[in-house]
């Protein structure tokens, strides 16, 4: 998301970027014949409105642009949707107009902006707007963002995303956002020997290699300006430690045996006992998190007297273990990156 860049009359003049998950036939409607009705919006909206690719029955619609560009697209969004409910009516015996409902795809680390203390926030969004607000209490799978339901009349929910909108820019995502990528309802994945498989494990599996090459890099540190304490150097050299990869269809020693089974194995990883809470988290936030959007089951053994080290052992498909090991190292590049900037440390 971009930094402010100018203040004008109607408030300030900003680019950002929304993105919304849409189903199968409302992108058909949002794309229009020949894809006319896209087209009209971009050009009347000013804004960018991209559409994700793949045979998924979800797509991620990405809007971005000024806000006055990005409001207007989402006006003639909600409208055409407004119009869609309208013509199905005709054909139904259904007397009340059901609402037009979009849905945002936010990273989770601003949901608690948006929801505010006690729910405050919110409440004050329903009530000022008149439009529903709901934001998911699960992450969406294999990513770090949650779906931010809105439904109501389109003024509504146009005075809604506004509001979402200012909330965004005030409070930044903070950490490494892993994006949502909808699954392939069933889509072939070719393997090394020329092997095709169209299940679900293939397909998170392309989806991860593409994650992990479009990552940031792991943090690194500029000589004389900061000099990690003991633990972080540690931390450093861990979060170095990239799962490897390979693109689909080359051999990946990663993946054992991917193309011929979808068994269970166990991975284990050693880490020292100072580096262990950033990893469980207050309570067990941190590690709960991981293995919900890793689905792999991780137990972390007790201290040994006398060892300055814990293991960790990982069960799962091989995809489920490498996702969950990715998981961990972005944990620490996260926390190294926090001691580098202490500026953007919080409470974790």
């Amino acid at each position: 998301m971009e930094p402010i860049k100018v203040q004008s009359e109607g408030g300030l003049n900003v680019t950002l970027t929304i993105r919304l998950l849409m189903h199968g036939k409302e992108v058909g409607s949002i794309i229009g014949k020949k894809g006319e009705t896209v087209k009209k919006m971009r050009e009347d909206s000013g804004a960018r409105i991209n559409i994700s690719e793949g045979n998924c029955p979800e797509r991620i619609v990405t809007i971005t642009g000024p806000t006055d560009a990005i409001f207007k697209a989402f006006a003639m969004i909600a409208y055409k949707f407004e119009e869609d409910i309208i013509n199905s009516m005709s054909n139904s015996p259904a007397t009340s107009k059901p609402p037009v409902t979009l849905r945002l795809v936010v990273p989770a680390s601003q949901c608690g902006s948006l929801i505010g203390k006690g729910g405050s926030k919110i409440k004050e969004m329903r009530e000022s707007t008149g439009a529903q607000v709901q934001v998911a209490g699960d992450m969406l799978p294999n990513s770090t963002e949650r779906a931010v339901t809105i439904s109501g009349a389109p003024e509504a929910i146009i005075q809604c995303v506004k509001q979402i909108c200012v909330v965004m820019l005030e409070s930044p995502p903070k950490g490494a956002t892993i994006p949502y990528r909808p699954k392939p309802a069933s889509t072939p994945v070719i393997f090394s020997g020329g092997q095709v498989r169209a299940d679900p494990l293939g397909a998170s599996t392309a989806n991860l290699s593409l994650l992990l090459q479009h990552q940031p890099l792991p943090v690194s540190v500029a000589p004389g300006f900061f000099t990690f304490p003991p633990q972080l150097s540690k931390l450093h050299q861990l979060a170095m430690q990239q799962t490897p990869f390979t693109p689909l269809g080359q051999t990946t020693p990663a993946f054992p045996g991917l193309d011929a089974s979808n068994q269970a194995s166990t991975h284990e990883l050693t880490i020292p006992n100072d580096l262990i809470g950033c990893i469980i988290g207050r309570q067990g936030t941190k590690i709960n998190e991981i293995r919900q959007m890793s689905g792999a089951q991780i137990k972390i053994a007790n201290a040994m007297e006398g060892s300055s080290e814990r293991q960790i052992t990982i069960t799962g498909t091989p995809a489920n273990i490498s996702l969950a090991q990715y998981l961990i190292n972005a944990r620490f590049r996260d926390v190294a990156a926090m001691w580098n900037d202490p500026s953007s440390m919080t409470t974790s």
